[in-house]
């Protein structure tokens, strides 16, 4: 039994490319399903569980290995596929997207005969997901049987998914965990500045991932909020230290900070979770970001010092685009 996910991976600007492929083999064992991941330079256990919406400690066992086991270049993991991280009935929590997962349509099977392999997805669900009639399932085709659950901020599967499936009726097996309510923001007065036609998501957590190639530049949005003043949300735990270094910036596209002046940062040898102080020289501004991890290793990242969160750039009056900055941390 195989089912192929598909996915676009996010890229930091529009020339981007990654060297993975872009279908993952998904196999299935006494009827537990998983992923097929290839470690590539620079992953480690938590980076892909955090791809997946797994932990890595279910992650190690599960290839009967330990976390204190380190991951090799080419290495072959298996990801389990759990009611946490895999939806039949279109529920998933808000900081979630749903990328979808595809079963490869053999010789003589049916619709029947794939809701049965599936957990009992109503045949319903698999005709709406992917828009055929009860008999128009063909022998090749990759049907949707379900949807693998990712943190919208966290994986770059997230590009090639979307927030919300139609689901006509619940699995069989219904032990899927309840959507949470997103709560409910105060309102606040915002200035639109003119860009191309995308909405910006306020109750959305950063998104750290390069973003596809075909996306539409995102809407600035300046919003006074006293979480903007001083630089950002993260400026009473920035300590100031002795590292600093000047060089060029770039920018990946977020939801967060726009509203919650929350910002954040890629760079090399500086831990994750440290706040940095961004200070861009041509216009004298300064905002506090917190890494989220190192610069892609890719040519396009070669002479970049950092890449910060677009709304970042606009905090410190700059385009989207490369330009000057000094790091202080």
């Amino acid at each position: 039994m195989k089912i192929f996910i598909q996915f676009a991976f996010f890229i930091l600007l529009t020339s981007f490319s990654f060297s993975q492929s872009h279908d993952l083999n998904v196999h299935g064992e006494g009827g537990k399903l998983y992923l097929v991941h290839k470690v590539i330079a620079k992953e480690n256990w938590y980076s892909v569980g955090r791809i997946y919406n797994v932990s890595p400690k279910e992650i190690a066992p599960y290839n009967g290995l330990t976390l204190e086991h380190p991951l090799g270049i080419g290495q072959e993991l298996k990801i389990p596929l759990s009611h946490i991280n895999f939806s039949q009935d279109g529920k998933k929590n808000a900081d979630e997207t749903f990328v979808p997962a595809y079963h490869e349509l053999q010789s003589n099977e049916t619709l029947a005969h794939v809701s049965t392999m599936y957990d009992k997805v109503p045949i319903e669900n698999l005709m709406k997901w992917n828009k055929i009639k009860k008999d128009g399932a063909k022998e090749g085709m990759q049907l949707v049987i379900g949807y693998i659950k990712v943190k919208t901020s966290l994986s770059y599967l997230a590009s090639g998914g979307s927030n919300k499936v139609d689901a006509v009726a619940e699995t069989k097996n219904n032990n899927v965990e309840e959507t949470v309510p997103v709560v409910k923001q105060e309102k606040k007065q915002a200035a639109i500045v003119e860009k191309p036609q995308q909405e910006v998501k306020h109750d959305a957590k950063a998104v750290s991932n390069p973003a596809p190639a075909n996306q539409p530049k995102a809407v600035y949005i300046n919003v006074s909020n006293s979480n903007h003043a001083n630089g950002g949300y993260f400026s009473s735990d920035y300590s100031d230290g002795s590292n600093k270094a000047g060089g060029t910036a770039g920018t990946f596209k977020s939801s967060s900070g726009w509203n919650d002046g929350k910002y954040y940062v890629l760079i090399n040898n500086v831990p994750v979770g440290t706040i940095v102080k961004i200070i861009a020289p041509a216009t004298q501004k300064s905002v506090y970001a917190k890494v989220l991890g190192q610069l892609p290793d890719m040519k396009e990242s070669e002479g970049l010092l950092v890449r910060i969160s677009n709304s970042a750039a606009n905090e410190l009056g700059e385009p989207e685009g490369k330009f000057s900055v000094q790091v202080r941390y």
